[in-house]
């Protein structure tokens, strides 16, 4: 399993961001995926997920503002993110879970090697 992210950077708060995950070596369209990140200083946490039918979910004060989305013929995720706050600056990982057709609580098994995304003026 290789999960690759890109698209982080340096951006000015109130600005836009989207992170692409590549993602190979599983059957990608049948396995739920999942953004993370990790402050400095903080625990990683649990941004949003999404299932293999594009089901989604937000985590706290991203809903409304970011957009976890897929492409299952590219094997890619994304994670569009608008209206950055600085409060957002992190490393963000790209995850996935072990097994495929997985319900309950997200739990990842791969973890992708992360993009950092800098929000400052």
């Amino acid at each position: 399993v290789q999960l690759q992210a890109s698209g982080g950077g340096l951006v000015q708060p109130g600005g836009s961001l989207r992170l692409s995950c590549a993602a190979s070596g599983f059957i990608f369209s049948i396995r739920r995926m999942g953004w993370y990140r990790q402050a400095p200083g903080k625990e990683r946490e649990l941004v949003a997920t999404i299932t293999r039918d594009s089901l989604t979910t937000y985590v706290n004060s991203e809903k409304g503002r970011f957009t976890i989305s897929r492409d299952n013929l590219e094997s890619t995720l994304y994670l569009q993110m608008n209206s950055l706050k600085p409060e957002d600056t992190a490393v963000y990982y790209c995850t996935t879970e072990g097994g495929a057709y997985s319900t309950g609580t997200y739990s990842p098994a791969y973890w992708g090697k992360g993009t950092q995304v800098t929000v400052s003026s």
